[in-house]
């Protein structure tokens, strides 16, 4: 007998800048990102996007993929998109974009990707503030002759 439902595995799923497909079908990823140094808090990022890539499944599914804040329950931004595979050798990528995410804060950012309720991975995005150099730089030592 013939399963007429497998839920699938998760074969990737990277953060990026943009995402872009070739006339074959390929992907191309712009920025992978693994951590958000900014100059300065708040900060708006224009454009996120996570691509994942689900395999090994046969059925019709559901991929949350959640923005969660450093207090671990806030979720900034959550997108749902529906998907199918009719055979367990297919593949099936999905973008989830994030527009105008705003970080009003340093610490540790989490992207959760879930498939109908199933939590199927969990990773950190931590955003820091990078250190500005003091205003008129570092003093010179006196050059003695």
């Amino acid at each position: 007998m013939k399963p007429n439902r497998i839920l699938p595995d998760l074969q990737c799923s990277l953060l990026c800048e943009d995402v872009k497909q070739e006339s074959n079908g390929n992907f191309i990823l712009i920025g992978i990102i693994g951590l958000v140094r900014v100059p300065q808090l708040p900060i708006t990022a224009f454009k996120l996007c996570v691509f994942n890539r689900w395999v090994a499944g046969i059925g019709q599914f559901t991929e949350m993929v959640r923005l969660i804040a450093p207090d671990g329950s806030t979720a900034l931004r959550q997108n749902s998109v529906k998907f199918q595979l009719a055979d367990p050798v297919q593949a099936m990528t999905t973008v989830s974009v994030m527009a105008n995410v705003e970080f009003k804060e340093a610490g540790v950012y989490t992207i959760e990707v879930l498939v109908d309720d199933v939590m199927k991975l969990r990773f950190p995005i931590p955003v820091v503030q990078a250190q500005q150099p003091p205003q008129g730089g570092a003093p010179q030592p006196a050059v003695e002759g």
